[in-house]
């Protein structure tokens, strides 16, 4: 088998990005010299790697496989290449991946944890919704992930092995609203009442799911701002500009001019927050950071 390890870098890329363009972009490639070097990386295995879908593509059990090997020969070349510039890092580093909200409340608390039981265990994240964050974890982008889950709490794939995961805490999904005007002093709000609020969502593609609107809200939302970025969208409540969805954790640092309520009328809707690695024995350093994370309670 005679693969580069340009091949094996493109391979990783489109298992984590789920496509063949977000790969070609973050590599500086064009679509279709991707495209060559997924059908040059199928000609050297002798199977097929990829399953193009009309979502995106997924890889085969044989592009799984491959996948395991390519991780463990590229992060062995960039260890190699550190020793031999001489920056090796001093700490253990741990590449850890959460989903949108987890940074505001969970991290700050984790990495402080970790700083007086674990110093010499460095933390290098980053954030992304929690399919995304899934590929970077079976691509060995990552190496660990804090993910969310909706009932009934379905394993978060289908791909095998399994993840290996662990609940955090199980949270209520209300919706973060103006402290002035119509929702003035109250508590609660009524799915119905919902119907035609003024919505801040963050835009969904392909299987990203989309954040912001309340799920079994009755009828087409009616979004008038889109953003990524908690601290956007919840100024954007604070000036009245519409209403959000928030996990109940974040009531700690919300912004003045923000209420939540709780939603009647509907099912109640919780999130389980869990933290996931990929199966087998950890790192100390893995298992130090999964222990400041879990410990938070």
């Amino acid at each position: 088998m005679d693969i580069s390890s340009e091949g094996l870098r493109a391979l990783r890329q489109i298992a984590e990005s789920g496509s063949f363009t977000a790969a070609a972009a973050r590599l500086g490639y064009t679509q279709s010299a991707i495209s060559r070097q997924a059908a040059a990386l199928e000609r050297s295995a002798g199977t097929v790697l990829f399953e193009r879908r009309p979502d995106g593509v997924r890889l085969t059990p044989a592009g799984l496989v491959l996948l395991r090997h390519a991780c463990t020969i590229l992060d062995s070349v960039a260890a190699a290449e550190r020793d031999l510039s001489g920056t090796a890092p001093r700490s253990e580093l741990v590449r850890l991946g959460m989903f949108l909200s987890a940074g505001a409340v969970l991290l700050p608390a984790a990495l402080g944890r970790l700083a007086q039981a674990s110093p010499e265990v460095a933390v290098e994240t980053t954030e992304g919704t929690t399919p995304r964050l899934i590929r970077a974890l079976r691509a060995g982008s990552i190496d660990l992930a804090v993910l969310t889950s909706r009932p009934p709490h379905r394993p978060s794939d289908g791909e095998s092995p399994r993840l290996h995961m662990e609940t955090i805490e199980d949270t209520e999904l209300v919706v973060a609203a103006p402290a002035a005007g119509v929702f003035a002093g109250r508590t609660s709000v009524h799915v119905d009442e919902l119907a035609d609020a003024a919505w801040i969502a963050t835009a969904s593609s392909g299987s990203e799911p989309l954040l912001g609107v309340w799920p079994g809200l009755p009828g087409r939302p009616h979004i008038v701002h889109s953003a990524r970025d908690w601290l956007t969208k919840l100024r954007l409540v604070a000036g009245g500009f519409g209403v959000t969805t928030v996990p109940s954790r974040m009531s700690s640092v919300l912004p003045s001019g923000v209420t939540l309520l709780h939603v009647e009328g509907a099912p109640r809707e919780i999130r389980r927050v869990l933290v996931a690695r990929f199966p087998g024995r950890p790192t100390p350093a893995i298992t130090a950071v999964t222990r400041a994370i879990t410990s938070h309670a």
